[in-house]
């Protein structure tokens, strides 16, 4: 996990005075964002006095009167991975010539993991493994071991598992407060209700969708027409051989890129930019979490 580069998690929306990687609090304390000033009172910080603001009032009534700034808190954000356990999302192993997207979960969370660690967040899991909601709660003791032992376990999630996943949390709001981190890894190709998405932004959460598709094979379909081409039943993990014409194959193809589309307008939708994986690779998997950060950051200068 030291090996991996770090992202910033940049919020959707600029918190005036806040780095990248904290959360406002409701509390008063050490922090970098100023929310007013009164009198200074016995036990204060020198260092919160604000000298030119003490200067004026004194001249102004003849007496050393005191100002120090109030700030608010600046407190850790907290990170929740939501790990979507349904069975096409057990495919392939990492010898296949197609997208392996378990080892691509893996190396996601490994650098989402590191990430969090570096803004020193608390982090959560949730997944639906045998179809009952396995939470750990936010902690800095939930480290990539304990997502990956979730990893390991074969047993399937529904296909609504996002649904699922979206109304547990939302009885979870106070292990979540506003402003907290969900990365949700899934390949969407079961397409997630609206309404979810629309709930999950309600409570304030940032959400971030990381899409893990197949580029040839599910965001596209390559010319394949008269040749037998493997495929895996997700369910029984049996493959059979089938023979494809050049119509099916073109259509396939034309679904598969109106289906992507449709994920991205509906994301869009709804305010949220995904995090799209077509590869195993660490180094491209940091990439496009770096890419994502850096477009937040830009899109938030923007505004």
């Amino acid at each position: 996990m030291a090996q991996r580069r770090p992202f910033p998690l940049v919020p959707r929306h600029a918190l005036t005075g806040m780095p990248f990687g904290r959360l406002p609090s409701h509390r008063r304390g050490p922090g970098s964002e100023v929310i007013g000033s009164r009198a200074y009172r016995p036990g204060d910080p020198v260092s919160t006095i604000d000298w030119g603001a003490t200067a004026r009032l004194s001249a102004a009534t003849g007496r050393d009167e005191f100002i120090v700034r109030e700030r608010r808190a600046d407190d850790a954000p907290r990170v929740a991975l939501v790990l979507d356990r349904r069975p096409a999302m057990t495919l392939y192993p990492p010898s296949s010539p197609w997208l392996s997207k378990p080892t691509v979960v893996r190396e996601a969370v490994t650098g989402v993991i590191a990430s969090a660690l570096a803004a020193r967040a608390e982090i959560g899991a949730l997944d639906f493994a045998n179809g009952e909601p396995h939470w750990v709660r936010p902690s800095h003791v939930v480290g990539r071991e304990v997502v990956q032992d979730r990893l390991d376990d074969p047993a399937p999630a529904p296909e609504d598992t996002l649904a699922r996943s979206f109304r547990f949390l939302a009885l979870h709001r106070r292990d979540l407060p506003s402003g907290s981190f969900v990365f949700v890894f899934s390949d969407f190709l079961s397409l997630a209700d609206p309404h979810g998405w629309n709930e999950a932004t309600t409570h304030g959460w940032d959400v971030v969708p990381v899409v893990v598709q197949d580029p040839t094979w599910e965001q596209s379909f390559p010319a394949v027409g008269g040749v037998a081409v493997p495929f895996t039943d997700p369910a029984t993990g049996k493959t059979s051989l089938t023979r494809l014409s050049r119509r099916e194959a073109d259509a396939r193809r034309a679904a598969n890129a109106d289906r992507a589309a449709r994920l991205t307008e509906s994301l869009s939708a709804v305010g949220l930019r995904p995090v799209v994986l077509t590869s195993s690779d660490p180094f491209e998997i940091d990439r496009a979490f770096l890419v994502w950060a850096e477009e937040r950051r830009r899109g938030r200068r923007s505004r």
